[in-house]
């Protein structure tokens, strides 16, 4: 009988093609090797000027070629409307292998929302919406990691001064029901303990500083630590942040987006994961974003996060068999 291959098909897409997502997929195959069937979707073109052909160094890495970025005047570093056109084409594509079960998962390298955006493509908050619009997901959540170090967001890439008046109770507490579902899912903690930050500094100081905390998210962790269990706050941001660092709390709940990626960015310097919890697959990405600056310097593009995201996708991935 032939032998069946059971290692995990991972179809890593390429993200904004003037960015680094290039150079860090050379990086990161080399360093992968073997550990899944790995496929990447973007410009070959694009992907060969930011250093040697992926299956130098990768075993048997394909490559789908979209052939969709114009050679002409080309340069990395910076965002242009055609290059986010072919972005959002090479999440399509990997999207379609999904559905057609060619692939098992996706990694996502960083995207730009402004060359997104002024390629036409209204609308677009970010390659975890796209994903979980595009799979009619309404119950997702946005995990994010950086060793033990484990944060979920409330609400997501919108405007600061839009997340007061987004706040219910009801969505609180479903974002507080999810992370505890998931961190059981995901990691195999049976009883997970999780922080709920609060919206205003010191977590208002009883209503001193803002009635969010008293009138709103209170109430919401009051409901879920009835339901589940384990779940304490609202707490200082900054005391949620470093208790979790300590071994605390199995997860934080951030209200908003820089509640969650100061501390995890600070807590390593590198290596944070982003997984889509709640999609119909797994997928995650690198904790960080185009790199304009640098990607035209692709020595300085490490690939310590597109490595972690891959080993993520294919443990997750793995466990997803078992259930």
């Amino acid at each position: 009988m032939p032998k069946i291959n059971s290692k995990v098909r991972v179809a890593i897409t390429m993200g904004d093609p003037s960015g680094i997502g290039p150079a860090i997929i050379h990086g990161a195959l080399k360093e992968l090797g073997g550990e899944a069937d790995f496929c990447v979707i973007g410009d070959r073109w694009v992907f060969d000027k930011a250093g040697k052909r992926a299956s130098d160094g990768a075993g048997n890495c394909r490559f789908i070629d979209l052939n969709n970025v114009p050679r002409k005047d080309f340069k990395f570093g910076g965002p242009r409307p055609d290059y986010g056109r072919a972005s959002v084409e090479y999440l399509k594509e990997a999207l379609r292998l999904i559905k057609e079960g060619a692939m098992d998962c996706m990694v996502t390298c960083p995207v730009s929302k402004e060359a997104i955006d002024s390629g036409g493509i209204s609308g677009f908050r970010g390659q975890t919406e796209y994903l979980a619009a595009s799979t009619r997901t309404k119950d997702f959540l946005m995990l994010l990691l950086n060793g033990s170090l484990r944060f979920s967001l409330l609400t997501r890439h919108m405007p600061l001064k839009d997340v007061p008046s987004g706040l219910t109770e009801g969505n609180i507490y479903r974002t507080i029901i999810l992370t505890h579902r998931y961190i059981k899912q995901l990691f195999s903690i049976r009883r997970p303990r999780l922080a709920v930050c609060g919206l205003n500094p010191h977590a208002s100081d009883n209503g001193l500083l803002g009635q969010e905390e008293n009138d709103i998210i209170g109430p919401a962790v009051e409901r879920a630590e009835k339901k589940a269990g384990g779940i304490s706050g609202p707490l200082p941001a900054d005391s949620a942040a470093f208790k979790a660092a300590q071994g605390l709390y199995d997860c934080v709940v951030a209200i908003y987006h820089d509640q969650a990626l100061i501390p995890l960015k600070m807590f390593r310097a590198y290596g944070g994961v982003n997984i889509t919890a709640g999609l119909p697959f797994v997928r995650c990405s690198p904790l960080h974003g185009t790199a304009f600056d640098i990607a035209a310097k692709p020595k300085l593009a490490r690939p310590d996060s597109l490595i972690e995201a891959a080993r993520l996708a294919i443990k997750c991935s793995l466990s997803l068999r078992k259930n």
